[in-house]
């Protein structure tokens, strides 16, 4: 097809019942449910998309950006909007549509990704809550767990912390912020009190470099390992490989910055 418009689609979901962002033969994926909506919308229309990020299964998207490519202008972009919506599944909503050129590129126009992980720990918490937020049996050390998520701010090697690394694979990254707050950012009567959000900010992260982080925050926590073997880990030369993933249904995707702005 010849792409001569270009849009930009804003999506939030909730990722509980999906097999990740990504498309995959036979198995339902948050990709392949926008492009069967919008197949649906566009009728007869070619059209092509591309996402401006991954997430993995399970994993919810507060702010998630599409780049939707078409031959022609939508005709009537706010009828486009209402019926894109009327018929995405309700575990998915499109906040926005904008224009934008050939020249924007959704991958590399990303500036900052924000990622919350959202926990609490003790008390068995109600089953409603299972898909926002990793409720862990054992008593964390907090001021452990926030000296271990500043840690990892700055520029490090995060080889051990990505799964099955190719040899292309960048894994000298720098994570401009993460740290321990209140969860302030989503609320609900089912949600165990008190809850905590660790902040993740970066220009990129590896698969499933913010899960497997976490599980080491969690170790910290939990007395399994020091902040000085923590920050052994982001040293070259370390190799061995980090397998404690962290649960995925904790894991949010808050927010892209665009490189020219911050739409919230």
């Amino acid at each position: 097809m010849k792409k001569t418009a270009f849009y930009v689609l804003h999506l939030q979901y909730l990722g509980f019942r999906f097999h990740g962002w990504a498309k995959q033969p036979g198995i339902k994926t948050v990709h392949h449910m926008v492009d069967r909506t919008l197949k649906f919308v566009l009728g007869e229309r070619p059209f092509k998309t591309l996402g401006g990020s991954r997430t993995d299964a399970m994993v919810s998207a507060e702010h998630f950006m599409l780049e939707l490519f078409l031959e022609a202008p939508l005709a009537e972009p706010d009828d486009f909007f209402t019926q894109v919506n009327r018929n995405l599944p309700a575990d998915i909503r499109l906040l926005k549509l904008t224009p934008t050129d050939a020249q924007f590129n959704i991958i590399n126009h990303a500036k900052t990704k924000r990622y919350l992980y959202l926990f609490a720990f003790g008390e068995k918490p109600h089953p409603f809550s299972a898909p926002y937020i990793t409720t862990l049996p054992d008593a964390l050390d907090l001021d452990a767990l926030s000296a271990g998520a500043k840690a990892f701010e700055g520029t490090h090697e995060f080889k051990a912390y990505c799964k099955k690394p190719k040899d292309k694979t960048e894994t000298v990254r720098t994570v401009t912020r993460c740290e321990l707050v209140p969860n302030t950012f989503y609320t609900a009567s089912f949600f165990p009190t008190p809850s905590y959000a660790v902040v993740f900010e970066s220009k990129g992260f590896m698969r499933n470099q913010i899960r497997i982080m976490m599980g080491e925050l969690f170790r910290l926590g939990r007395g399994e390992i020091s902040l000085d073997q923590l920050k052994e880990s982001l040293l070259p030369g370390f190799e061995r490989h980090l397998d404690r993933v962290a649960p995925a249904s904790g894991l949010i995707l808050h927010h892209i910055q665009k490189a020219e702005s911050f739409d919230r």
